[in-house]
Formats: structure tokens, sequence, C-alpha cells
């Protein structure tokens, strides 16, 4: 009977030594960092792969080296069905146990959009529908019915998205991703408002929002941003016609084919600012944080024209005298 006893004893306490020593390695195991290069280690998890198949996928990508331990570690903590589908990027330093956690949080890789300042809403809708990324939501609603969804109250989506770059897990839906860019552009623009110069010849945020447009487009070197919104506030403090360009070809639509003549100047439209007065009616283009703030705080200048001298930058001028000249000396000399 005694030699039961200890028989049994024995194997009690082998089972105890063993399951010390596995849990021991389990958790040297757990807590060793992977041996991963210098460059981070991109992965994809698919949805409804089993926890055998992504140890073996894990492995054959080298993020680890023993698959059979990563899978008995993940059922040890009950996390064998917690792994979250998506795309993720593993980078050192980096221990099996943090692996796993990062996996069960679905700390996925965000995937990017840009929106680039000057775009227009028609660019900015093509790059969300060429983004595979992206899940479609809105590519079959016309412009009002997107504006509709957004609730926003405008007759047209133009300017009001803010150009950034957004980052979002994949399968995310182009309406959100407008809804944080028509948000932000609404955060930037009230507060570049309230910080506005006094006396300005702008009667409301969507004033400012318009102009900030043309300025955008209009500014060929960073740094004159702010004489060129000067020109514009200028004209409009004097009620001269604000003579851009840039509006003018909006206006034509798809008719624009590269190149603007006399003829498309005197061509009447809502946006044609050689023939009406002031503003157009809506944005012709996304304006950036810099043009609104170069919009509300203008440099100080008494300039009313300026030309491009050829290099990016402009010559600006007080009469049109002084234009003309300029004119010819960096335009009209150069067809010669």
């Amino acid at each position: 009977m005694r030699s039961i006893i200890r028989c049994i004893k024995f194997l009690i306490w082998s089972g105890v030594l063993l399951a010390s020593a596995v849990a021991g390695g389990l958790y040297y195991y757990a807590n060793e960092e992977l041996p991963l290069g210098p460059a981070p280690v991109t992965f994809e998890l698919r949805a409804g792969s089993s926890l055998r198949n992504v140890a073996a996928q894990l492995a054959k990508a080298g993020v680890i080296g023993r698959p059979e331990l990563f899978e008995v570690l993940a059922r040890v903590l009950g996390e064998s069905s917690k792994l979250k589908a998506g795309n993720y990027e593993f980078s050192p330093p980096l221990t099996p146990l943090g692996l796993l956690q990062q996996m069960t949080r679905g700390d996925v890789t965000l995937v990017a959009v840009t929106f680039v300042e000057g775009w227009t809403f028609r660019q900015v809708r093509k790059a969300l529908q060429d983004n595979p990324k992206i899940r479609a939501e809105t590519a079959t609603l016309t412009e009002a019915e997107l504006l509709q969804k957004l609730e926003i109250a405008q007759p047209r989506g133009e300017g009001w998205f803010f150009p950034d770059t957004y980052h979002f897990s994949e399968g995310t839906s182009d309406l959100a991703i407008l809804r944080r860019a028509h948000q932000l552009m609404l955060r930037h623009l009230n507060q570049e408002w309230e910080r506005r110069a006094p006396g300005l010849p702008l009667k409301s945020p969507l004033e400012a929002l318009i102009l900030a447009s043309i300025v955008e487009k209009e500014t060929g070197r960073p740094e004159e941003r702010g004489l060129v919104a000067a020109v514009f506030i200028n004209r409009l403090r004097i009620g001269m016609l604000l003579q851009t360009d840039p509006t003018v070809i909006y206006g034509m639509g798809e008719a624009f084919n590269g190149n603007i003549r006399k003829s498309d100047l005197t061509t009447d439209t809502p946006y044609n600012t050689y023939t009406r007065a002031g503003l157009p009616p809506t944005p012709i283009a996304m304006p950036g944080l810099e043009a609104l703030r170069a919009t509300l705080n203008p440099a100080p200048s008494d300039a009313l024209y300026f030309v491009a001298r050829g290099d990016g930058t402009s010559k600006f001028s007080r009469t049109l005298a002084e234009h003309e000249r300029a004119v010819t000396q960096y335009q009209r000399r150069g067809r010669k």
C-alpha cells in the first residue's frame, strides 16, 4: 500500500513539475522577442482563417519561428477564436504575446486616401471610387443625393471637403470619409473666420470659402498667398471685377479643353468674373488651410493686379499702367 501511495505522489509531483516546466517554457516563449528584421513585416489575416492556418502563415512570412507554440499560446490564453481579420504591420521589438494581443485587438494597419489642395469635388469622388480599400456607397448617387445624405445644405459639394490625407481601416465607406472631410472643413473654416482681420468685404464664412478657393487656384508660390488674397480683397472693396481665369474655367465645365480664349472670357456664366461683379455663387475647388488663412488675413498691400512671371512667381502692381508694363515684360514679349 505504501509503495502505491509513494507512486501516486511521485506521479502527482512529476505532473506538477512537468506542468510547471511547460508553463515556464510557454511563459519564456510568450515574452521572447521575435527575430524580426529592421523593416516592418506586413501580414493579411483573412476573415474565416483558422488559428492553425494563421500560425502557419505567420511562420511562412517570417514573423514567428514555431507556429505550434504560437497556437498553444493562443489556446491556453483563450484567444484562439478572437483573432480579427485585417492588414497588419509588425515591427520590432515584438514578442509572441504582443503579436497575439495586436491581432486580438484588431490593431490593423490603416490605409489612406489623399485629397489634394485645389482639387474639385469631381476629383475627390474619383479618388474614392478608384481606391479598392474603400467600400463604395455613393458611386451611383447624384451630387444632390450625396449632399442630402451628408446633410450639407448647399447647391454644390465644391469646396466643402477639407484637403488632407485620411487614414482609415479597410472597408470604411466613402460616405464616412466624406463626412470626416466635411466636418474638418467646417472646423477650420469657422476657426479661421473667428480669427479674421477686421473690415474685410466678406459677409459670411461661405464667402470666405469661395474666395479662398480662388486664392488656392491662383497662387503659384506658397509665400505669395497673402498677396494674391490682398489683390482680390482690394478689388472687392472698391467693386472692381475680380477677372480671374480659374472661375471662368470652372464655369466652362467639360467644355474646357486646356486653353482659354478671349471668347471664353466674354461668354457670360455665373462663374465668369470678367462679366459679373463680386464672387461666383460657389467655391471652385478645395482650399487648404493656408489659403483660408491668407484670405481672412491677407498681406498688407494696395496691389490690384498681378501677372505670372513664368517661374511660378507673380509681379504685383498698384496701377493699371504698372500692370500693363509687367504684362509686356513677362508675357507679351515672351510670345514674340
